[in-house]
């Protein structure tokens, strides 16, 4: 059986695509989406994609997370600068944790530079568009194998 790995989104990564394609692309949550699926595939692993713009609800499957996943890929969005409530979360697993950005938050406003999910997070990819996700996917599969 292959190892299941979570990709969680947080808020407004509903959007992407027509929220400030300046900034996110013009990709959307789907082609991400459709991008890790198929290289879950090829890495022989199995991914659970999901996006909430509810933090009890991020925190309810990191939860669930805990029980049946290898790894979690995280894209907190704004939760990322404000959320002690989903570091705790990820705190509780013990498994690889990876946070990704699409665009590079270091250059943008201060309080984007700070992220609680960092603390706990085994690597942090921000930056990259929508590849960072690849790349996520692709140290996981590295750290859990086939």
């Amino acid at each position: 059986m292959a190892q299941l790995i979570y990709v969680l989104n947080g808020p407004n990564l509903n959007l992407l695509g027509k929220r400030q394609p300046h900034i996110y692309g013009h990709e959307t949550l789907a082609d991400v989406e459709a991008n890790c699926k198929a290289l879950a595939t090829e890495c022989g692993l199995e991914i659970r994609f999901l996006q909430s713009n509810a933090e009890h609800q991020l925190i309810d499957w990191i939860h669930e997370a805990r029980e049946t996943a290898a790894a979690i890929i995280i894209n907190p969005g704004a939760y990322t600068h404000t959320s002690v409530a989903i570091l705790d979360a990820l705190n509780t697993c013990e498994f690889p944790v990876f946070e990704v950005h699409i665009s590079n938050v270091h250059k943008r406003e201060a309080f984007r530079h700070h992220s609680y999910v960092s603390l706990r997070a085994d690597g942090v990819i921000a930056g990259f568009g929508i590849q960072g996700y690849e790349l996520a996917l692709r140290r996981v599969s590295t750290l859990v194998g086939k």
